[in-house]
């Protein structure tokens, strides 16, 4: 059976915290996402919801609502054996009807992986016209003076 037949998409919980920081902080080590810490990912549990195999945890994703009408995807990743079998997209979609229930129009993605994103929907926006984002979190992360992830976004409306 493929993942994506038994995949469930539902609130992360704390029992699935430490999965959680295992499949987001090997994307960390790679250096494709920032790290976690678990104060972290406890501290903002309701703010993530993670998919669901059956037997694991194979997928996480945040959202971070930045200001009345923009949101970010935040710390999406899939376990290595679930990749390339659709679970990032159920994920990403998932995140982006929340958005549409909540009533924010816009959807932000910071990310390498631009190819996946305009599959979602999703297309590149200058940092600079983001400035929720750049002055609430970006003013603090490491990467700022030489970031190389590419924005991206989707409207919901």
């Amino acid at each position: 059976m493929s993942v994506t037949k038994a995949l469930t998409v539902r609130q992360a919980t704390m029992k699935d915290v430490d999965a959680m920081l295992e499949i987001v902080n090997e994307y960390a080590r790679q250096g494709l996402m920032l790290p976690r810490t678990k104060l972290s990912v406890c501290e903002h549990l309701q703010s993530f919801i993670v998919a669901h195999d059956g037997e694991t945890v194979v997928g996480v994703a945040g959202l971070h609502i930045l200001w009345e009408d923009l949101a970010e995807i935040r710390s999406l990743a899939i376990s290595e054996k679930a990749k390339g079998m659709g679970v990032g997209k159920h994920l990403v979609l998932h995140l982006v009807e929340q958005c549409r229930i909540l009533g924010i129009n816009r959807v932000l993605a910071l990310t390498y992986q631009k190819a996946f994103f305009e599959k979602c929907g999703f297309w590149i926006v200058a940092k600079e016209s983001l400035p929720q984002k750049v002055w609430k979190d970006c003013i603090n992360c490491s990467k700022l003076p030489m970031c190389d992830e590419i924005a991206m976004i989707f409207e919901t409306a």
